[in-house]
């Protein structure tokens, strides 16, 4: 008997939640069949089994949230091996105990025959996570009442529970509870994993990095137009390059001109910067779940068209709620683009532990003087958000001096 454990499908990853068993209790089961669709911090993935045997146990059930390294299920591999019980403690008399005395102990008792000595009658069904909140919250699961199945508590039923732990506050009077409306008229949308997961990295990324911006705007007329010859020369296959596929070789190519903005902050030792010898640019990506960031990798090595293929799947991938681990693992710098909603100008959270993130507005028509003449030229306004600990003002300026150069000479990003 093999027992199934949450896995661990994201460095971020702490807990899951299982959506849906895809076998039941009495399957056959094969190397490579996908078990069960689990909720990370990240995304929604599928979770294959490694041996072979029939699925005889589902420990965690749809809905359910769990840590990692917790059961879920048990395969019955044909071994006939069980996971072995805790043993049952014996009790032996003391030594001023008589023997007559411990004869008398070894009698069993109508309560001693209710249940068997080594089956708690004061354990409550409840996951491992479940027991940790309770216990942070001084929480008794005997006063809980369980929705899951077979009376099982889940998170929910302690997220409804009063903790005892919490300050009291003076009750409000009848009458003003009675006639106290919220005005606001609120509905309540409780955060899944990935929602919760967003909302924890970058409470994190804002209260404990110390950041700053610089903003630069480059005359991107050349670049347009450069996309649209690319397009026109692809038309027979219906490939098409985008503006932000431009942008992601861009920005590699100047990572690559400047490695030390193409890093992350450490804690080892005093502290130090992890300047990274691969360029691989993350995508901030709206998908039904919230924000993901899927990762081009090696973007400097790629040409334009491999990169919009590759940016084109992710977020096909994405919008499916089907991105990997390996989709979004090992990110050194990320670019946030809002240019297609006619955004101007914003500037964006650095996505721990990247050191940068380039946002990025819309290209408008602006007025320029060209040898005394007022032209009209498509400008895009840019601002890059770092870490103070690792980059410093000049060495950002640099960069972004750079990446105006680029953008303003295309031909410099296809070469």
């Amino acid at each position: 008997m093999i027992d199934i454990l949450m896995p661990r499908l994201s460095d971020t990853m702490t807990e899951g939640t299982i959506t849906a068993w895809l076998k039941k209790p009495g399957d056959a089961v094969a190397p490579g069949d996908v078990l069960v669709e689990i909720e990370t911090d990240k995304a929604l993935m599928e979770q294959e089994a490694y041996e072979a045997g029939v699925l005889s146990e589902v420990l965690v059930q749809a809905g359910e949230n769990v840590a990692i390294g917790t059961p879920i299920a048990r395969l019955d591999d044909g071994s006939g091996e069980a996971p072995a019980p805790a043993p049952a403690a014996t009790p032996e008399p003391a030594p001023a105990e008589t023997a007559e005395a411990a004869d008398r102990k070894s009698v069993p008792t109508p309560a001693d025959t209710a249940a068997p000595s080594n089956v708690r009658s004061d354990r409550r069904a409840a996951t491992p996570l479940v027991r940790k909140i309770a216990k942070e919250r001084g929480i008794d699961l005997m006063t809980v009442v369980g929705s899951g199945p077979g009376g099982r508590i889940v998170r929910a039923d302690i997220d409804a529970t009063p903790s005892p732990q919490a300050d009291p506050c003076p009750p409000m009077p009848v009458d003003a509870l009675a006639t106290r409306a919220d005005a606001r008229e609120p509905a309540a949308v409780p955060f899944d994993a990935m929602r919760h997961a967003i909302a924890s990295r970058l409470t994190e990324s804002g209260t404990t990095i110390p950041t700053f911006t610089v903003t630069a705007s480059a005359d991107v007329s050349a670049l347009l137009a450069l996309r649209a010859q690319i397009n026109a020369a692809n038309s027979d296959t219906g490939a098409k390059v985008s503006v932000n596929d431009l942008l992601v070789r861009a920005v590699a190519v100047a990572l690559r001109a400047h490695p030390q903005v193409n890093a992350s902050y450490s804690t080892e030792g005093q502290g130090q910067a992890l300047v990274h010898g691969r360029v691989h640019i993350g995508i901030a990506v709206a998908s039904p779940a919230g924000l993901v960031v899927p990762v081009v990798h090696d973007a400097d090595r790629k040409a334009v068209s491999t990169i919009s293929t590759r940016t084109k799947e992710l977020v096909g991938k994405a919008s499916e709620r089907k991105l990997s681990a390996e989709d979004m693992a090992d990110g050194t710098f990320t670019i946030s683009n809002l240019g297609m909603y006619g955004i101007e100008h914003f500037t964006a959270i650095i996505n721990p532990p990247q050191g940068a993130i380039l946002a990025v507005g819309a290209a408008r028509d602006e007025l320029t003087l060209v040898e005394g003449e007022a032209v009209a030229v498509k400008r895009m306004r840019y601002t890059l958000t770092a870490d103070h600990r690792i980059i410093d003002g000049a060495l950002a300026a640099q960069f972004i001096v750079t990446l105006t150069e680029l953008l303003e000479q295309p031909l410099r990003i296809i070469a």
